[in-house]
């Protein structure tokens, strides 16, 4: 086997660790959590039916790159909870470190391809990657929302925690803003989230 195809075969073994690695959020159709998996390939499917509604022009293939790579970080670095104010305390550290190593598997093109690409996406400096943060966003409010707050519920997460973490990106899709605060003030109306 030639080195470049040995190294791209070490990486998508690598990678599977991130059907084990389990979120937060629900899925809808049974009582489980969803896993990292999952949730990048749901992402990928909302970045290129849901593209009509940003604000600006992306590139979806751009986009569907980032959101299939940006969590395998969490293979070495843990899924922190968005709301896990200690966890974020070392999550940028503990990420970075697991990008070095994880994309380092990669041939060199690739490693630094992919590694810009989760760099982009993760200082948010481009319409792309604000666009692949407000689906991130969208992915787990729309499923937890759907299940009646049941995540929320169970951390006992506040309407303003849900509000901050999203507002930043409501200038990116307009559209999508609106679906976010409406399903926030609904979940608070109904006492999925506290006031």
């Amino acid at each position: 086997m030639k080195e470049r195809l040995k190294k791209q075969v070490e990486f998508i073994l690598e990678i599977d660790k991130m059907k084990n690695l389990y979120r937060q959020t629900y899925v809808l159709h049974e009582d489980r959590k969803e896993n990292n998996a999952e949730h990048s390939w749901h992402l990928a499917i909302l970045a290129f039916m849901l593209a009509e509604y940003s604000n600006e022009p992306v590139d979806v293939l751009k986009v569907m790159k980032m959101v299939l790579i940006h969590d395998i970080v969490e293979i070495d670095a843990g899924d922190t909870y968005c709301y896990d104010e200690k966890g974020y305390e070392t999550k940028a550290d503990r990420e970075e470190a697991a990008a070095q190593r994880i994309f380092g598997l990669l041939p060199d093109d690739q490693h630094k391809e992919y590694y810009e690409l989760w760099r982009e996406f993760e200082d948010s400096r481009t319409c792309e990657a604000r666009f692949a943060a407000v689906l991130d966003r969208l992915q787990p409010l729309l499923l937890n929302y759907t299940k009646n707050g049941i995540s929320w519920q169970e951390h006992g997460i506040y309407k303003e925690q849900v509000m901050n973490r999203n507002k930043d990106y409501f200038p990116q899709s307009d559209e999508l803003a609106e679906l976010i605060k409406g399903m926030i003030d609904d979940a608070a109306r109904k006492g999925w989230l506290k006031s």
